[in-house]
């Protein structure tokens, strides 16, 4: 269904959408926890709508591009997976067409993890933030950055009805550097 690009690669086009949210069961939504913020918006068309579970709501950037989505954490945090609900139908010119997203410890050093084209979604569109080597799995960092650098058509203000973001899920056992995966190791592991 859909290609991604990380940096030093080729960028990839993601078409159509789900129009069901699914995800792994054992990924937890991690942007409750967050402040969030946006570059600028239209009055009645704020931040608020991209959590209020409504995908007849929506952010409306009012402004020069790139649009801006900002999600700060108080903690460092691992995230794995964004989750973006845009209508190509319905919002035509300010469905975007290309995201970058970004991470680091503040506005300061963000650094781009993925760049995605979009070809007319209309649904849920899966971004992972998993990288190159299977042993990236996850982005561990303090903000997360949802920048439009362009829409559908040429159009300059932007439309994005829910985001979502996803981590994995917490260490089982408190204090313990790492998390075991087989079933095995956790049988056999303690806390002393």
């Amino acid at each position: 269904m859909a290609t991604e690009s990380s940096e030093g690669e080729e960028e990839g086009k993601m078409i159509g959408g789900n129009q069901h949210l699914v995800v792994d069961e054992d990924l937890r939504e991690m942007a409750k926890k967050a402040a969030w913020s946006v570059s600028s918006c239209k009055a009645g068309n704020g931040v608020l709508l991209l959590r209020d579970d409504n995908l007849d709501t929506y952010w409306q950037s009012d402004g020069a591009q790139p649009h801006l989505v900002n999600i700060q954490f108080l903690k460092k945090v691992k995230l794995q997976l964004v989750v973006i609900y845009v209508d190509f139908k319905l919002d035509e010119s300010y469905t975007p067409s290309k995201i970058s997203i970004r991470a680091g410890d503040g506005f300061h050093n963000l650094k781009e993890m993925k760049t995605v084209e979009l070809v007319k979604p209309t649904g849920w569109v899966y971004i992972s933030l998993s990288g190159n080597d299977p042993r990236e799995t996850f982005v561990n960092t303090f903000m997360l950055q949802i920048a439009i650098l362009s829409n559908h058509l040429n159009g300059r203000d932007t439309h994005v009805r829910q985001i979502k973001v996803y981590g994995p899920p917490p260490n089982p056992i408190p204090r313990q550097p790492f998390q075991f995966t087989s079933r095995e190791f956790i049988t056999y592991s303690s806390v002393r």
